[in-house]
């Protein structure tokens, strides 16, 4: 896999957070395009969303929680790729409070890069999209 090539939209609402996850992924030969205001990545998106491959958000941000930005980036283009980070857990019954979007994947935060990176490349295997 060309990881290289593939681009992730990161957005949490804490600039550590954005700072650590991007220079992960970047070392591991993703590009990534880090925000920690959502208004701002959906902007980012709206002109960009061609460009990117996968949305890995926050869920509790401040200003838009992450299931507002990913319904807004939906709207936009639909097949967009979902990876929600969290510190919440999450079980069966959270689908029942959670908005029916589509997501490819949760990841529990803190979590270590091998998780993460395996996450993201098994979303990119099994999609029929790139």
């Amino acid at each position: 896999m060309l990881r290289e090539r593939r681009s992730i939209l990161l957005v949490d609402d804490e600039q550590d957070i954005v700072n650590s996850v991007k220079r992960w992924l970047q070392t591991d030969g993703f590009k990534v395009y880090g925000f920690t205001n959502p208004l701002q990545a959906l902007e980012y998106f709206q002109n960009n969303s061609g460009d990117i491959d996968l949305v890995l958000s926050d869920i509790r941000m401040q200003k838009m929680n992450g299931y507002e930005l990913v319904k807004r980036i939906k709207a936009i283009r639909p097949e967009t790729r979902v990876v929600f980070m969290t510190a919440l857990e999450f079980n069966e019954d959270m689908s029942k409070i959670v908005p029916p979007i589509k997501i490819d994947g949760f990841m529990l935060k803190p979590g270590s890069l091998e998780n993460l990176v395996n996450t993201i490349e098994s979303i990119f295997l099994t999609s029929s999209i790139g």
